[in-house]
């Protein structure tokens, strides 16, 4: 059976690159939006940092480098850690255009070289919905914990639990018992955006969702510390939790 990252990979290579020249512009042309507001670029996330200039941040499946790359102008130093290779590809051109240097790792998460990293980052940033692309949820958070320094912080952004039991961001995915533990195979996030003949072809991806309990506790049992938890409303919804934010500090 193939290793659900492989599966995930395949599906995240399928016509990225393209999406995000038609979706966020052509490279110079995103480069300039960033350097123009790059605190506006980063939206709510530029609350939840502390300070951005000489600090190490780890985007873990930073994608296009949409927030590392308004970091990186504001003064961080910013890796991303991806499976994508088109991703890379977007990111470091947008990078370039805007005058600025980003690391970009093309790999397993969860064996990222801890030689080199252990230890290495002051904040760990995922956003965008990325923990259902994780199928044990506590093996993930003892890698975050191993990447920070001590005391150093984790922002994860991610859709709201509740997307389990309806499509609150309307992004097309199936819905189940909210205390399900199933894996199942689903559409990319980007899969809406292509034509019906494209989107039939495309890869699907192996996910695995979770409850606000299973996060909350996965970070408090691997050597983090909560310190926040916002929810946000839903994208079209005021009415209803979209996603949420959760910061912790490594104890």
């Amino acid at each position: 059976m193939e290793d659900y990252c492989q599966q995930n990979k395949r599906a995240w290579e399928y016509n990225a690159y393209d999406f995000w020249i038609n979706n966020s512009g052509e490279p110079k042309d995103r480069a300039k939006k960033d350097l123009e507001d790059p605190i506006g670029m980063l939206k709510r996330y530029a609350n939840y940092f502390e300070t951005y200039r000489d600090i190490k941040v780890a985007n873990i499946f930073g994608s296009c480098g949409k927030k590392v790359i308004p970091l990186a102008i504001l003064g961080s130093e910013v890796t991303i850690f991806d499976i994508s290779e088109d991703n890379k590809k977007y990111a470091l051109e947008v990078a370039d255009a805007a005058n600025v240097k980003i690391d970009f790792v093309v790999g397993d998460v969860l064996e990222i070289d801890m030689n080199k990293y252990e230890k290495f980052f002051d904040v760990v940033l995922m956003e965008g919905g990325i923990l259902h692309y994780f199928h044990e949820i506590d093996q993930f958070m003892r890698v975050m914990c191993q990447l920070l320094k001590p005391n150093g912080r984790l922002i994860c952004s991610d859709f709201h639990p509740f997307q389990k039991i309806s499509d609150m961001l309307e992004i097309e995915q199936p819905t189940m018992s909210y205390f399900s533990t199933d894996v199942f195979e689903g559409e990319m996030a980007h899969a809406r955006f292509f034509s019906d003949d494209i989107r039939k072809q495309m890869p699907l991806c192996s996910y695995r969702k979770y409850t606000i309990s299973e996060i909350i506790n996965a970070v408090i049992f691997n050597g983090f510390s909560l310190t926040q938890f916002d929810e946000h409303p839903a994208w079209k919804n005021e009415n209803v939790p979209g996603e949420f934010t959760l910061v912790a500090r490594k104890t």
